[in-house]
């Protein structure tokens, strides 16, 4: 999930119309799971309001439970979930980031990347605001974690006629975490379809099973981060699971969604040759034709670590070859 490349798309709403900016700061990390701030990042927008949530459910003490992902974040009113974009308000979840466009730019769909889907072409590509996990060496941290940017907000029909004036055959939601919008992303994805555009998301794929299915109702190919194969370290690096992430990937290759797979090869965390192993040997028994690209790390955000070796990515994409047909080694001008 890089950051934006390819020609940037001015941030502008359909027929002429400029979209409203937004105002938007977020600083720290989140609490602990299930606790959430009563102070949190998300902020009112300045155009139309937030919109409802849909995937939460109501408790007896007058608290809502979010229910997008494993975190089931217990929120009071006014209070925000870990994901920084989805608020308890009055009596029901809303989404006070709906809709507000962090990024937009048309790349060349190999960058997603996306392999052996519509190869050769261009994406329309969208990011928003907010993760549900909290990578130390994320690429996008400004966008996913500390909200520095200032969006501007379109709708979702606002999103797909850009979609469809850029000449794209396909509307990719990257860059930030796009299931923790999922309510706005599936209209989008609604809508895009109704147009003839290709559905595209680039994702940490946790989230619950019921939010997948909804997802992957509209959703033509993914890209899905499995960012270890170790479940302590997903659980204390940052701060998810591998088996909900595992669960969304088996759930696509269920229901026919093209899927590839991306891990960052970082030295001394994700670089062990026996996880590898085990990783490729699992997308192997869910089907031997999944692409699976290994992605050369390099020094950001609160990472520091060296970047990976090009000797040790490249013997890494032969290991994994050993049990799937398609492994790219990738982001190979950051490898020394």
């Amino acid at each position: 999930m890089g950051p934006p490349q390819g020609r940037r798309h001015p941030l502008r709403a359909v027929r002429g119309r400029r979209a409203a900016p937004l105002h938007a700061r977020r600083t720290g990390r989140p609490g602990q799971a299930q606790v959430a701030s009563p102070s949190g990042p998300a902020t009112e927008l300045s155009d139309g309001g937030p919109t409802a949530a849909r995937f939460f459910e109501r408790l007896a003490d007058g608290r809502l439970r979010c229910q997008l992902c494993p975190h089931a974040c217990y929120l009071a009113d006014g209070q925000v979930g870990l994901c920084g974009v989805r608020r308890s308000q009055a009596g029901r979840l809303e989404l006070p980031f709906a809709g507000a466009v962090s990024a937009l730019a048309v790349d060349p769909i190999e960058k997603k990347p996306l392999y052996h889907f519509l190869p050769g072409t261009k994406a329309f590509s969208v990011g928003y605001l907010g993760c549900n996990l909290h990578c130390p060496f994320c690429q996008n941290y400004h966008i996913s974690q500390e909200f520095t940017v200032q969006p501007q907000r379109l709708s979702a029909a606002e999103l797909v006629q850009a979609a469809i004036e850029s000449g794209c055959p396909s509307l990719a939601h990257t860059y930030s975490e796009p299931l923790i919008h999922a309510e706005f992303v599936i209209e989008a994805m609604r809508l895009a379809r109704l147009a003839g555009l290709k559905n595209i998301l680039v994702s940490n794929g946790y989230a619950n099973g019921p939010v997948m299915a909804a997802v992957y109702e509209y959703c033509d190919a993914i890209n899905i981060d499995l960012k270890s194969w170790r479940t302590d370290w997903y659980a204390s690096e940052l701060g998810g699971d591998l088996a909900t992430v595992k669960a969304s990937i088996a759930l696509a290759v269920q229901k026919r969604i093209h899927i590839e797979v991306t891990t960052l090869v970082i030295p001394g965390k994700t670089d062990d040759p026996a996880a590898i192993e085990a990783a490729a040997r699992w997308l192997a028994s869910l089907d031997p034709d999944i692409p699976w690209h290994l992605s050369a790390y390099r020094p950001m955000y609160r990472y520091t670590i060296a970047p990976t070796r090009l000797a040790s990515l490249q013997s890494l994409v032969s290991l994994a070859g050993r049990q799937l047909r398609h492994v790219h080694g990738g982001n190979l001008a950051s490898a020394i």
